[in-house]
């Protein structure tokens, strides 16, 4: 196997992919910050001051710190890894960096331009986390030579503005899966140590309850504004749902190496996924997917398909190219509305009580 065409293999190359945008690449948001400081978290106060509680003991204000093994281990990478699995790990690394520092933003920018108290101070607590997490794998893209100039990464990359309800929908189901995704990768490397190829992977146990935690800061707030979560709403609940898990699967399938090194199936893995981020959305929103659809499974096979054949098209380039791109566009659109107008699984939401992590 040769190595591909889009190497990176400097950090102005790896910052350059941070700036990517594309469908499968991870966005920075803005939104109404009026809308966010009118939020009034009474209703749920309880559980809020709870929640708020977790977030001041920060439990986790001393796990992303190095150890003298960690670099240790990172050197024997250089000579242990094949190039075209370190290209697949790298690119996870900057999409991972880029998720977290986008969120990082996103919370800090609402806590600057909100005088709600317990707005300001939630999203004081989550950019906090949200910067450990994108300075941790800054270090690990370092060892590579590829770090990225985060503060240059805020003031250049696009931004897109979600309303309010957008953001709570997209970031709730974000922090879910990535806790799921990090769950379900610190499992599989617990029981087979030989397979963790890279150290960072033990930190994703802890790592992973932040995400737990910041999807529930997220749940509460959708459950003090109950017209969120029912009737037109629940359209946008659907769209957000197939949208996270369509972009997880295609992405995924591009990194087939990473997953097969962690001893993983790629198709394996991303139905675990949904599988837990559905168990844990279920006590938030009243209809999920049906993932063990095989209609819904050819779908999202035929998506990947289709990106494989839209990135031939962009890199033979040209007036056939750029032809051959919208029709595989209008392709992947026509999939993405058939799957969304597949049936979805209906049910009770329990009573508004907090969940602890899955696993």
């Amino acid at each position: 196997m040769q190595v591909s065409a889009n190497t990176i293999n400097s950090s102005e190359e790896a910052a350059r992919k941070a700036k990517t945008e594309s469908l499968l690449s991870p966005r920075f948001y803005t939104t109404d910050f009026k809308a966010m400081d009118a939020i009034d978290v009474s209703p749920i106060r309880a559980e809020w001051d709870i929640m708020m509680a977790e977030y001041e003991g920060d439990n986790n204000h001393d796990h992303f710190q190095r150890t003298p093994e960690f670099a240790t281990e990172v050197a024997q990478i250089f000579s242990q890894v094949s190039p075209e699995l370190r290209q697949e790990f790298v690119d996870f690394l900057i999409s991972s960096i880029t998720s977290e520092f986008s969120g990082c933003i996103l919370y800090n920018e609402i806590q600057k331009n909100v005088t709600n108290p317990d707005i300001k101070a939630l999203m004081r607590y989550m950019a906090r986390d949200e910067s450990r997490h994108a300075g941790f794998i800054n270090q690990s893209l370092k060892d590579f030579g590829l770090g990225i100039d985060l503060g240059d990464l805020k003031r250049t990359k696009a931004y897109t503005y979600f309303k309010p309800k957008y953001i709570f929908y997209a970031t709730y189901l974000s922090e879910k899966i990535g806790y799921a995704r990090y769950i379900t990768i610190f499992r599989q490397l617990e029981r087979h140590p030989d397979k963790r190829f890279h150290p960072i992977f033990r930190w994703f146990e802890r790592w992973c309850n932040d995400e737990f935690r910041h999807g529930e800061s997220f749940a509460l707030i959708m459950r003090t504004q109950p017209h969120l979560l029912r009737g037109p709403n629940l359209l946008w609940v659907r769209f957000f749902l197939l949208a996270v898990y369509a972009t997880m699967y295609v992405r995924d399938h591009t990194r087939p190496m990473l997953h097969h090194a962690m001893g993983l199936d790629s198709d394996s893995y991303d139905y675990d996924v949904f599988r837990i981020t559905t168990e844990i959305t279920k006590q938030v929103f009243p209809i999920s997917l049906d993932t063990d659809n095989p209609a819904f499974r050819a779908g999202l096979a035929r998506l990947f398909t289709i990106q494989k054949n839209m990135d031939a098209a962009k890199k033979r380039g040209g007036l056939v190219g750029k032809f051959k791109q919208g029709l595989w566009a209008a392709a992947g659109a026509a999939t993405f509305v058939r799957m969304y107008v597949m049936p979805v699984k209906r049910h009770e939401l329990p009573a508004n009580v907090r969940m602890a992590p899955a696993w």
